[in-house]
């Protein structure tokens, strides 16, 4: 999953630039090797990092003050009604990433009316890991060329890089390259999305940091110092670092039962922390799913709790979910053997990936079985 890349641009994303002989071999390879069913590959002595020194200064001192925050709270410094406040301001927070973020605007996994939409954007502002768009274009990009050098928080460069490195050096190129030619019409025709994005670094100030420290500060008589370090900047910290286990734990530790294939794995314990976006392998065969599992209950999946009670309450419609049959088949066809089966049938290797629900790439046998909810 992508995060923040604007501290007034601050966070602005992973770059690489390369020598001569990196930039030549980047010149000579042809179009082709980018196709769905080639992986491009990467060539980790091409690349001079350029480290990008006003996003490590920001992490730190972000980092210094959370551990702060820790002491705090550990100590018994601050009440606990403000941890309570930072409590919620967590899960709204988280909301607006996995529900909103990730699973509307990205996926394009369900439909949700104008006051869902809103309340979401206002969660996924104040989560501050970028506006929708370029959150949604980024992680369309992720999925599309997953650890190739056009993603983002490439795994296969390892644990750091694809956990918060990637946020500490340049871009590389193909990131760029890739992310331009990714359909985002669907966002752009979006009125929310686009207002969010047009005003998104006179927002951040205030809804990440300033109105989270105010309310334990007025509701809970809370010096105001405290509140802004544990519910401000804390909270912030800690989320962050629960999303970026999606990029980085949730492609190298866990099981493969869909998709052997690919890097993502089932995670529990990123399903906890992430509210729901640890069942990656899963989500990686089946991106279109507003489950984002296979899950029948939400003990490790609160995000497929607030999609459904907003169906019930006539803001969500449309929710595409996978037909058993379909996974059963899948996970026949392509998955490392960790899932039960009632049958061993085989099946020709699974080939190319794609973002979600509207992708050209998805296979319109897909379409046909999949299910739509409410």
């Amino acid at each position: 999953m992508a995060t923040s890349s604007s501290f007034t641009q601050i966070l602005s994303g992973v770059q690489v630039d390369y020598d001569d002989e990196g930039k030549h071999a980047a010149a000579t390879v042809p179009a082709a090797v980018v196709h769905l069913t080639t992986k491009s590959k990467t060539y980790p002595h091409w690349r001079k990092w350029r480290i990008v020194w006003r996003n490590v200064i920001a992490f730190t001192v972000m980092h210094v003050i959370a551990v702060y925050g820790f002491y705090l709270i550990f100590c018994g410094h601050v009440k606990v009604k403000t941890l309570l406040c930072m409590m919620v301001i967590s899960v709204c927070s988280a909301f607006g990433i996995t529900v909103g973020a990730h699973r509307l605007w990205a996926h394009r996994c369900y439909n949700a009316r104008l006051p869902m939409r809103v309340l979401l954007a206002v969660f996924q502002t104040l989560a501050f890991q970028n506006h929708i768009y370029e959150w949604a274009r980024d992680h369309r990009v992720h999925h599309k060329f997953t650890d190739t050098d056009a993603d983002p928080h490439n795994s296969s460069r390892g644990f750091f890089f694809s956990h918060m490195g990637w946020l500490m050096v340049r871009k590389h190129p193909d990131v760029a390259a890739k992310g331009s030619a990714v359909d985002m019409t669907d966002l752009e025709a979006d009125p929310v999305v686009m207002w969010q994005k047009k005003y998104y670094l006179w927002l951040v100030p205030i809804i990440t940091f300033l109105i989270p420290s105010l309310i334990p500060y007025w509701v809970c008589n809370e010096r105001f110092l405290y509140s802004f370090v544990v519910v401000g900047v804390t909270r912030y910290m800690l989320s962050l670092h629960f999303t970026w286990l999606v990029n980085s734990a949730a492609h190298i530790w866990g099981t493969k039962p869909y998709d052997k294939n690919i890097t993502p794995t089932e995670n529990p314990t990123v399903a906890l922390l992430a509210f729901g976006e640890g069942w990656h392998n899963y989500h990686h065969a089946f991106p279109w799913d507003y489950k984002a599992a296979e899950l029948g209950n939400y003990r490790l999946n609160l995000s497929t709790a607030f999609i459904d009670l907003c169906a019930r309450l006539g803001q969500a419609y449309n929710l595409k979910t996978a037909n058993a049959s379909l996974v059963e088949k899948r996970s026949q066809r392509t998955g490392d053997g960790t899932k039960d089966h009632n049958h061993n049938h085989r099946h020709n290797p699974h080939h190319g990936e794609f973002w979600g629900w509207g992708d050209e790439d998805m296979a319109e046998d897909d379409k046909r079985v999949a299910k739509l909810l409410y």
